[in-house]
């Protein structure tokens, strides 16, 4: 190959794509370019007069006093990470139990997150701790810089309040620990150069002893460069400690081993099965797709259990614990001392169920919990049948029960209050027929006066992929900012989603995606069918890869909408899989490096189907600096874009928060505002 030539190649590409340097997070050029963005965005949005009425509101909401401390159940403790005007950044604490469920906790702080980040001069944010069965006085807690998905993780003692000098400790990165015992742990990082995968994610777990280098750690499990990644995790309870590794291929499949005397055996499930837990000695797995197991098939989205030595030997009996009907869907699966807890959705409905294991089979209770609604299980614990759950909907804000698995008895410990005027709204489900003559479910919130005339301010919002279930939730800040003010809210349960189980989801996987579009547009075709609203009051939003969803929506039906809410998004659909964990997606998407499947992804990457000669709405896209997993150059990228065709689009990039795009409540605050009234400027 001549030298010309490869110059050509080098120009060629770089016409294909001008605005790769905005790809440079932090490169002072692209810093600059955000800057100048956000100044034009703020210098619009914050004069809309309710602009300012909509933040103050929003912060009064988010800093309420009467907020729901949700516990972790370690022992004789809760535990409880928690935010509010004094506390920024937050603080780690912890009550006894009993004190908890007398609604008498005396709080202790174990960490202060706004103390440590002076103390440090660091940006920390709290992710998570994981503490040492059974007494639960050392703990692994992640700290991130900024928010991100990369976490520093450390040893702390809860006994002393202090992180421990010489304990376990691991730099940035996105990986994890876990205890073994006390002088054990299971580590999944970045060892080195050749030790991450493609996606960024570790390819080795090890096992790592207290007082040794990482660096002489027992290597247990090594993936390809081309999984998403590997983890280890271990499960410590009274009578034995179960470890395992998880090697997974794709982001739907997976290989799990089981850790005996420091070798690892690969366990022959289903590889799309999710492995759920632990239970008297029982494996628990939900399945993706049907199984035949000792000539008895369990359907697509049941959950089952195996006898784990048992299954180790090679005996292939298998109990089914659920099956979800056609129009239903496993939510969650925990456990406590002697039950098994399912939340299910029946028609996008909560249920909630207990099992308990006798004679060989699986005895099935319905928990008397409200109905027409969302039923979130929160704490459990190996030591008690009590656990915790929560009920909300649309106009009943969140409330948190306490209820025993074993005798059904449940008992409100504490309710949110109501932060706008319930009575005057009201939701209906309705059912649009997308492009193929799928009925795809869908809820309207809003007033009882509402005249269909098509001139109500109109948002749409859904996701539509990874098997998420968009459930009915309470939002003050949605109710004040946007019902109050005359807004009505609609949310879509369209495929992609887990609404009616994994076949919803694969409906709309890789080369179907066109379908996840297509019940987008149908619900809001169906929304100006019934004259609910007109494309002159319909907005739309989304984030991540619901960011995705609205960019395909404006791109090929820019005619249904006037506002677009933008959030976190993928664009870029040529060069998702090279940009952080972009490369763990292929399993939802599609591998754009082959033809065939760029084919099909090429059709609708909003990216590249932008057109200078078509009129969009004025988009609000939205992302942060410290994203570091979806990256922030699809957003400043389809920006500068479109700016270069001649569309007007407003942007807005926080300096930190991760994918969230906000690390405190004063940022959430800020950008609801900014997004509210946008939505009201377009809208209205």
């Amino acid at each position: 190959m001549t030298l010309p030539f490869i110059c050509c190649l080098l120009v060629h590409s770089q016409q294909e794509d001008q605005y790769l340097w905005l790809e440079e997070v932090d490169a002072p050029k692209a810093l600059e370019w955000v800057e100048t963005q956000n100044k034009l965005t703020f210098d619009d949005l914050k004069q809309h007069p309710d602009f300012q009425k909509i933040y103050d509101k929003n912060i009064e909401i988010f800093n309420s006093k009467e907020q729901i401390a949700f516990p972790s159940i370690r022992g004789e403790y809760v535990y409880n990470f928690w935010q509010d005007e004094q506390h920024v950044r937050g603080i780690w604490r912890r009550t006894t139990l009993k004190d908890y469920l007398a609604d008498q906790p005396n709080w202790d702080i174990l960490i202060d997150i706004d103390q440590l980040r002076e103390e440090e001069n660091e940006d920390w944010v709290y992710k998570w701790a994981r503490g040492l069965a059974p007494d639960y006085e050392k703990f692994l807690v992640a700290l991130s810089k900024g928010g991100g998905d990369a976490v520093v993780i450390r040893e702390f003692n809860a006994s002393t309040k202090s992180f421990v000098k010489e304990g376990f400790q691991l730099p940035e990165a996105k990986g994890g620990l876990s205890w073994v015992d006390e002088n054990t742990v299971m580590v999944s990082t970045n060892f080195g150069e050749g030790t991450t995968t493609q996606s960024g994610y570790p390819r080795q777990v090890k096992l790592w002893t207290r007082d040794t280098d990482l660096k002489d750690a027992t290597l247990l499990v090594e993936g390809d460069t081309t999984d998403v990644g590997v983890w280890g995790f271990a499960d410590i309870q009274k009578e034995k400690t179960y470890q395992f590794v998880t090697q997974n291929k794709t982001f739907y499949t997976s290989q799990l081993y089981t850790i005996k005397d420091k070798k690892a055996t690969p366990l022959e499930l289903p590889e799309d099965a999710t492995f759920v837990g632990i239970f008297q000695d029982q494996l628990l797995v939900e399945l993706k797709s049907d199984w035949t197991l000792d000539g008895q098939t369990f359907p697509q989205g049941a959950v089952v259990s195996l006898p784990y030595e048992d299954f180790l030997k090679g005996d292939k009996k298998a109990y089914l614990i659920e099956a979800p009907s056609a129009n239903a869907s496993i939510s969650s699966v925990r456990t406590s001392q002697n039950r098994v807890l399912i939340s299910q959705t029946v028609n996008v409905q909560s249920e909630l169920y207990t099992y308990e294991w006798k004679d060989n089979q699986w005895l099935k209770k319905k928990l008397e919990a409200p109905d027409f609604g969302t039923i979130y299980i929160g704490a459990t614990s190996d030591d008690s049948d009590d656990f915790f759950f929560y009920f909300e909907n649309f106009l009943y804000p969140r409330t948190q029960y306490t209820a025993n698995a074993q005798t059904g008895k449940m008992r409100i410990i504490q309710s949110l209050p109501h932060f706008f005027d319930s009575k005057k709204f009201e939701v209906n489900q309705y059912w649009a027929k997308s492009k193929d003559g799928t009925k795809i479910p869908y809820f309207v919130v809003a007033s009882k006066d509402l005249q269909y005339d098509g001139s109500n301010p109109t948002l749409l919002y859904s996701y539509g992929g990874y098997e998420v279930s968009l459930l009915p939730y309470y939002s003050g800040s949605l109710g004040t900012s946007w019902l109050e003010k005359g807004g009505v809210y609609v949310l879509a349960n369209i495929r992609g989603g887990g609404e009616f189980g994994p076949k919803w989801h694969q409906a709309g996987l890789k080369e179907n995606r066109q379908k996840v579009f297509d019940d987008f547009t149908a619900v809001a075709e169906h929304l100006i069918e019934k004259k609910i609203t007109s494309p002159a009051h319909l907005g739309i939003q989304g984030g991540s890869n619901g960011g995705l969803l609205v960019g395909v929506a404006f791109t090929q039906r820019p005619d249904l909408y006037n506002a677009v809410v933008c959030g976190v998004p993928l664009l870029d659909m040529k060069r998702f899989n090279k940009l952080l964990a972009g490369a763990s997606w292929m399993g939802e998407y599609g591998n754009p490096d082959i033809e065939e499947e760029w084919a099909y992804i090429q059709k609708y990457s909003p990216y590249h189907n932008l057109k200078k000669e078509e009129k969009y709405p004025k988009v609000f896209f939205f992302t942060s600096t410290r994203d570091d997993r979806v990256h922030p150059g699809h957003a400043r990228k389809m920006v500068a874009k479109m700016q270069g065709l001649g569309h007007d689009v407003y942007y807005y990039e926080n300096t930190e928060g991760g994918h969230a795009a906000a690390s405190t409540k004063d940022q959430r605050a800020y950008k609801d505002a900014l997004i509210f009234a946008y939505l009201l400027k377009q809208l209205k």
